[in-house]
C-alpha cells in the first residue's frame, strides 16, 4: 500500500510539474514538497518532517490539521510560507510536550516567510484589503469568523524581507474573527514583527515573542480583541505596538484591545508604542522594563505628532516598571490613566520566562550524545557532541535537513576503519565545529593509517557549474542550486585524519569535501591529516575559506573545481604525493559556467610527488597573491604551474600570479609557470607565514601532537 501511495503521490507531482506553486493542488500531501494549494481536508502525519519549498495555501474549503510534534520546514526565500485563504482552516493541536514547529533549513532570522491568516472580520481598512505578502483578500462583516484554531504552535526564524515595504511577520492574522481559536503561539527570531493582528475580533491567549527585529506583538487597523498572557521578549524596536489606522488615526472600527496579564521586557526603542491614533486599550497587570539606558522615551510613547491620540481611551492598572535604565524617567505620556501595583506578576513570572511557556515556546538546549554509544546513524532533529568527550563513529553519521550537529571544543571522533564509516551533512542541515586552537576538534581512526575510513562531507545549495549540481562522490546526497550565501554552519578549529578510503574504483573519500557549500558558511583553521586522496576539496560553491592546512595527502593537497568561486587566504599544503594544489574548472567542459573564480592570499606549497600547482580543465580564473612554492623532486620537468598540452580550454590570461617565491626548485625542474603565464617574484615572500616551514597559526592543533 505504501509503495502505490507514493506512486500515486509521485504521478500527481509529475503531472502538475508545469504550474505554478499557488495552483498545485496538494491533496494527499507530499512530505518532501508541501507547496501548493489544499482545497479539501489534508491532515499531516507527525511521524513525518515536511519540506516547505515554496507557498502552502490553504483555499476557500481546503482545512489542514497538523498534530502534536509535527515539524515543517522550509527552504527559505520570498516564496516560502504557509496561508490559509479566506473560508480556509488551519488546526494546529500541538501541545506543551509536543509543539508544532515551523522553522526554516537556515536557523536566521528573515530565511523564510511565516504563517498568514486572512478572514472575513471588520477592519478599519474600508472593506478590507490585500494581504501584506501573499496577496490573498481579507476583512469583511463577519465577526465570528473562524480560521480554525492554533494551540502550541513555535514559528522560527521568519521575516523574508519579500519587497522595500513589504515583510513577513512571524504569524500574521489579517481580519481574523472570533470564530478562531489562538492560544500558545510563539514567534521566535523573525525578523520583522513576531506576532501582528491587523484588524479582525480574534482573541488571543498565552502568546511569545522572542527575538524580533521589529516589534514583538502588535495590534492595529481596528483589532477588537483580547489578549490574555502575552510575553515579549528582546524585541529591537517596540515590545509592543499598538495603532488604530496608519492613514487615519480615528478611523472606525476603532482599535478596542484588552489585555491582562503581559510582560514586556528588553526593548531596542519604545517599551509600548501607542501608535497612529492608538484606538482605546486596557491594559491589566503588566510587567514592564529593560528599555536601555539613555533612551529618553516614556515607557508607554506616543508620538507628540499623533493628533488622533486620545489619552483617556488608555487605562493601564496594576503596572510594575522593572530595570528602566539610566536616564529614562517618563512612565507613560501626559495624561494616560495609569496605576502601579509592586505586586503585578506580568505573564506569570515577572520578566522571567512564564512556566507555560519553558517547555515550547523557545528551541531548548540539546542533551548532548553519550559517548559510550555510537554516534553512527541518520538525524533529523539537532546533536550536540559533548567538549572534551570521545565518541565511536561505526558507519555512516548523516544530519538532515532541518538538523544541526554541534561539536564542542576538545571533542575527539574515533572512527571504525570501514567503507561506510563518514560524516555527511546534508543540504539544509548544518554543522558547528567549535575547536580552539589549545583543544580543536578531532576526526580520527582507530587504525592510524591513510584511507582507513571516510572523511566528512558537506552539501550546499549554492551554484555549481556541473549543471543543477549532482549527488556527492560519496553518499550519494543532492548538492548545489542557485543559494550563493547558503549557510552550511560553521567550522573552527578541526582536524580529521586518515581519511580517504576507497570507495570504487571512480570514488574516493577526501579528508573534507565541500560539495555546492554557500558563502554563508564559515570555514577557518581546518587540517587534514595523512589523507588517502585529496585533503580539502571544494566541488563549486561559494564557501570561502582561510588557514588550510593539508599534511601528508596521498593524491592533491588542496582541490577546488566545478565553479568554486571563493577566497582562499592562508593555505598549506605540504607532502602531498600528486598535485600540491589542483585547480580545476570543470572536468568534462573546461569552459563551463559559472567559472571557477578562485582567490588564494597567502599560501605555500611544498614538497609534493608531481606537479606543485596543477592548473587543471580550463582552470577558471585564478588570481594567487604572497605564494610560496617548492620542493619538487629532482628531474621532474614540470612547470610549477603546470597545465597539460592537451587543455584546449585553459585562458593563461585569466591566471594572475604576484609575489612569488620559488624555493628548492630541483635539479632539472627548470620551467617556473606554463607558456603564457605572467608572474612576478618576490624572494621574500612569506607565503601561509614561514615560507616554507608551517606557520606559526598551525603548529599548534594542525598535526597530532
Amino acid at each position: 500500500m505504501k509503495k502505490l501511495q507514493f506512486l500515486f503521490v509521485s504521478l500527481m507531482v509529475l503531472a502538475f510539474a508545469s504550474c505554478n506553486d499557488e495552483d498545485d493542488p496538494v491533496n494527499p500531501i507530499d512530505p518532501d514538497n508541501i507547496a501548493g494549494t489544499i482545497t479539501s481536508d489534508v491532515t499531516m502525519d507527525a511521524s513525518e518532517t515536511y519540506n516547505l519549498s515554496g507557498a502552502l495555501i490553504i483555499a476557500e474549503g481546503g482545512s489542514l490539521t497538523i498534530p502534536a510534534g509535527t515539524k515543517i520546514i522550509a527552504e527559505g526565500g520570498s516564496t516560502s510560507y504557509i496561508a490559509v485563504a479566506q473560508g480556509g482552516e488551519i488546526f494546529v493541536e500541538g501541545t506543551a510536550t509536543d509543539p508544532v514547529i515551523m522553522t526554516s533549513t537556515v536557523k536566521e532570522a528573515g530565511s523564510w516567510g511565516g504563517l498568514v491568516l486572512c478572514g472575513k472580520a471588520p477592519v478599519n481598512t474600508g472593506e478590507g484589503g490585500i494581504s501584506e505578502v501573499g496577496n490573498l483578500p481579507y476583512g469583511g462583516d463577519d465577526a465570528n469568523d473562524s480560521s480554525g484554531s492554533l494551540k502550541y504552535l513555535r514559528v522560527e526564524y521568519t521575516g523574508y524581507v519579500f519587497t522595500n515595504e513589504k515583510q513577513f511577520n512571524g504569524v500574521s492574522f489579517f481580519g481574523v474573527g472570533a470564530g478562531t481559536t489562538v492560544d500558545y503561539v510563539s514567534s521566535y527570531m523573525g525578523n520583522d514583527d513576531g506576532i501582528e493582528f491587523f484588524g479582525g475580533t480574534v482573541n488571543a491567549s498565552h502568546l511569545v515573542s522572542i527575538g524580533s527585529n521589529d516589534d514583538g506583538i502588535d495590534f492595529a487597523d481596528g483589532w477588537n480583541g483580547t489578549g490574555n498572557y502575552w510575553y515579549s521578549l528582546n524585541s529591537a524596536k517596540s515590545g509592543i505596538e499598538g495603532s488604530n489606522n496608519g492613514t487615519d488615526g480615528s478611523a472606525t472600527p476603532m482599535t478596542n484591545a484588552t489585555i491582562n496579564n503581559i510582560t514586556v521586557y528588553g526593548m531596542g526603542e519604545k517599551p509600548w508604542f501607542l501608535k497612529e491614533g492608538a484606538g482605546a486599550q486596557t491594559i491589566d497587570n503588566i510587567v514592564i522594563g529593560g528599555l536601555v539606558a539613555g533612551k529618553g522615551q516614556a515607557y508607554f510613547y506616543t508620538s507628540s505628532d499623533d493628533s488622533d491620540f486620545d489619552a483617556s481611551r488608555i487605562t493601564i492598572t496594576n503596572a510594575k516598571f522593572v530595570d528602566m535604565g539610566i536616564g529614562n524617567t517618563v512612565k507613560a505620556v501626559d495624561g494616560v490613566s495609569l496605576t502601579e501595583s509592586e505586586t503585578a506578576t506580568g505573564a506569570g513570572n515577572g520578566v522571567d520566562m512564564p512556566d507555560w511557556a519553558s517547555s515550547w515556546a523557545a528551541p531548548g538546549a540539546v542533551e548532548p550524545i553519550d559517548p559510550s554509544t555510537n554516534i553512527a546513524g541518520e538525524y533529523t532533529d539537532d546533536q550536540v557532541l559533548a567538549a572534551g568527550k570521545t565518541y565511536t563513529l561505526d558507519g555512516a553519521m548523516i544530519i538532515n535537513a532541518g538538523a544541526s550537529l554541534t561539536i564542542e571544543e576538545g571533542a575527539t571522533i574515533i572512527a571504525a576503519a570501514s567503507s561506510t564509516t563518514y560524516i555527511a551533512i546534508a543540504q539544509g542541515a548544518q554543522i558547528f565545529v567549535e575547536g580552539t586552537e589549545s583543544a580543536p576538534v578531532v576526526m580520527t581512526c582507530e587504525e592510524e593509517v591513510a584511507g582507513k575510513w571516510g572523511g566528512l562531507v558537506i552539501c550546499g545549495k549554492a551554484p555549481v557549474n556541473t549543471g543543477n549540481g549532482g549527488l556527492s562522490e560519496v553518499g550519494n546526497l543532492p548538492y548545489g542550486g542557485d543559494v550563493s550565501d547558503d549557510n552550511s554552519g560553521s567550522i573552527e578549529y578541526l582536524r580529521v585524519e586518515y581519511t580517504g578510503y576507497v570507495f570504487t574504483n571512480e570514488k574516493q573519500f577526501n579528508g573534507v569535501s565541500f560539495f555546492g557549500v554557500g558563502s554563508g558558511t564559515k570555514v577557518s583553521y581546518v587540517s587534514s591529516y595523512e589523507g588517502n586522496d585529496d585533503g580539502i576539496e571544494f566541488f563549486g560553491g561559494t564557501v570561502n575559506a582561510d588557514h588550510l592546512v593539508s599534511i601528508g595527502s596521498n593524491d592533491d593537497g588542496i582541490d577546488f573545481a566545478d565553479g568554486w568561486s571563493g577566497t582562499g587566504n592562508y593555505w598549506y599544503a605540504y607532502d602531498s604525493a600528486k598535485s600540491g594544489i589542483e585547480g580545476s574548472n570543470n572536468g568534462t567542459d573546461g569552459s563551463a559556467t559559472p567559472m571557477t573564480t578562485a582567490t588564494i592570499n597567502n599560501v605555500t606549497v611544498y614538497d609534493m610527488g608531481e606537479k606543485p600547482w596543477f592548473l587543471k580543465e580550463g582552470a577558471g580564473t585564478q588570481t594567487i597573491t604572497n605564494c610560496v612554492i617548492g620542493g619538487l623532486e629532482a628531474n621532474k620537468g614540470q612547470a610549477y604551474f603546470y597545465v597539460s598540452d592537451e587543455d584546449t580550454d585553459f585562458d593563461a590570461s585569466r591566471i594572475t600570479i604576484t609575489d612569488v617565491a620559488f624555493v628548492d626548485m630541483g635539479d632539472g625542474n627548470t620551467d617556473k609557470a606554463f607558456a603564457g603565464i605572467t608572474f612576478t617574484e618576490k624572494a621574500d615572500a612569506t607565503g601561509a607565514g614561514n615560507g616554507k616551514d608551517m606557520p606559526d597559526w598551525a603548529t599548534a592543533w594542525a598535526t597530532p601532537n
